[in-house]
């Protein structure tokens, strides 16, 4: 750490150089003396350092533009420029009430389908609600026949000579003689259908074949509302006299009108009955094939809900992590297009450091090397950090080939803001015990590399074994030199 103040410091001459790298186990003077001089340093095992020094500029660990996934006109507006969120926090949204009503419609059908479903597992219905079902049925056939009875014989037969047997005739003139026959010929055979329709309705009971009763009086109904309106046709062909007034007339076609709606008000009935009967004996033993088919139900009605709400999110904009508004476009009343950014968010605390590193240098950085960094906003004042990616493509700066790295700080520091202009030096290497000299007196020769030595006030070439290289030009001596070993900085120093 010596050595990375000194650096900042920018206190660098030859010998204090050696001193940081080496520590204080190197020690250079100058022996002998007038024209004849030797510059020396003795080895001693020490700290040895590698860095590399970049500069890059301090960024949000996170920031996103965000938009809304649908077109649509902004209704509300949650947040603004500088306030903090948390994540999740809802910042704006766009008009959503037919997808808030279509969620709750989902959700009552999904809830409705749960509900049957726990009632058909939870055990046979009770036989009560079957008779139950079945009472009603009995009631609407027998329903069903007085309002036949008294369409037919009350309503119609009024206007009718001879209802009851086998040669009815209107009592007015209709000039249409088939609208005529059609009423003479559905009259004689309404008469019987009645006459046993009364006969079952008498002894229906819970035990009846209740099943063909009600499809019995159905079928009658139909009957009844078809000889209904023949009956209509010919009041609307009927000839004003004197037996027949206009009054009369209006009086016959309205109990006929009524009559009819009370025919098709008995058909509703009845179909409901039935099919609340039918529903109860399907549910009287529900087999493990209708259970699985409720389930089946509900897992559909279920993604149903999800899919609606999956729509009304789409109108939300929200924090997709916790941190600082740093510019809002949204606007209460603003038409927005799908995907547009309106909402920019950047997170706070974890602040990181970009820096495009050399080709030279990119073979040294590893992730988790520690770093010292300056700012160019504090001066001197130092703060810890450390390598936590490297990006394996290049990105070409002004024709050069460099490697984005990001650095994280130890420590948060309210100081810090994003856009800071950051000074680093990341420690590639850091060994302790190693002998180093500087690079420049090794001699290469024939394959193998010497170190001159002073030994016995003589110059020796010493064979040796190299390492790494430092960032500030010396090399780690391996093999060939021991502690205390003197080696020939340069001769005849002036």
């Amino acid at each position: 750490m010596k050595g990375l103040f000194a650096f900042f410091a920018q206190k660098i001459v030859l010998l204090g150089i050696l001193g940081v790298v080496l520590g204080a186990g190197v020690v250079a003077f100058f022996a002998g003396g007038g024209s004849n001089g030797t510059e020396v340093l003795i080895v001693h095992p020490s700290k040895f350092v590698q860095e590399v020094s970049v500069s890059g500029k301090v960024i949000a660990a996170q920031d996103v533009d965000l938009g809304f996934a649908q077109s649509g006109r902004i209704s509300r507006v949650y947040a603004n420029v500088g306030q903090r969120v948390a994540l999740g926090s809802l910042l704006a949204e766009v008009e959503n009430g037919d997808l808030r009503a279509t969620v709750l419609q989902k959700q009552a059908a999904f809830e409705a389908a749960e509900a049957e479903l726990s009632r058909l597992q939870s055990g046979t219905r009770e036989k009560g609600a079957l008779e139950q079902a079945n009472e009603v049925v009995i009631n609407a056939i027998r329903d069903a026949y007085i309002s036949a009875d008294d369409a037919v014989h009350n309503s119609i037969d009024q206007f009718v000579s001879n209802p009851r047997t086998p040669n009815p005739q209107l009592n007015f003139t209709v000039l249409d003689s088939q609208i005529v026959t059609n009423f003479i010929v559905k009259r004689v055979t309404v008469e019987p259908m009645l006459q046993i329709w009364q006969a079952t309705t008498v002894v229906l009971s819970p035990s009846s074949d209740l099943s063909s009763s009600a499809a019995a009086a159905q079928v009658n109904l139909v009957a009844v509302s078809a000889f209904l309106s023949d009956a209509a046709a010919a009041l609307a062909q009927a000839s004003i006299s004197a037996s027949l007034t206009q009054t009369k007339l209006d009086g016959y076609v309205s109990d006929v009108a009524a009559a009819r709606t009370s025919i098709g008000s008995a058909i509703t009935a009845l179909t409901s009955a039935v099919t609340a009967e039918r529903d109860a004996r399907a549910d009287l033993d529900a087999t493990p094939e209708t259970i699985a088919a409720q389930a089946a139900r509900v897992k559909a009605a279920e993604a149903e809900v999800r899919n609606a709400q999956a729509q009304l999110e789409k109108s939300f904009i929200r924090a997709p992590f916790a941190g600082v508004i740093a510019k809002m476009d949204a606007k209460v009343g603003k038409i927005i297009s799908p995907n547009t950014p309106e909402i920019s968010l950047i997170s706070t605390g974890a602040f990181q450091i970009e820096s495009f590193v050399p080709e030279i240098n990119i073979a040294l950085l590893r992730t988790g090397n520690p770093a010292v960094v300056t700012l160019d906003a504090y001066g001197d004042t130092l703060f810890a950090a450390k390598v936590v990616s490297i990006d394996p493509a290049e990105t070409v700066q002004d024709g050069v080939s460099t490697y984005r790295a990001l650095l994280e700080f130890d420590a948060q520091d309210p100081r810090i803001k994003s856009g800071m202009t950051a000074n680093i030096v990341i420690t590639t290497k850091e060994k302790e015990g190693v002998i180093a000299v500087p690079q420049g007196i090794v001699v290469s020769r024939d394959g193998k590399k010497y170190v001159p030595i002073l030994k016995s006030k003589a110059t020796v070439e010493k064979e040796v074994t190299v390492g790494d290289v430092s960032s500030r030009g010396d090399i780690e001596i391996l093999s060939g030199l021991t502690d205390g070993d003197t080696v020939i900085l340069s001769e005849n120093a002036k």
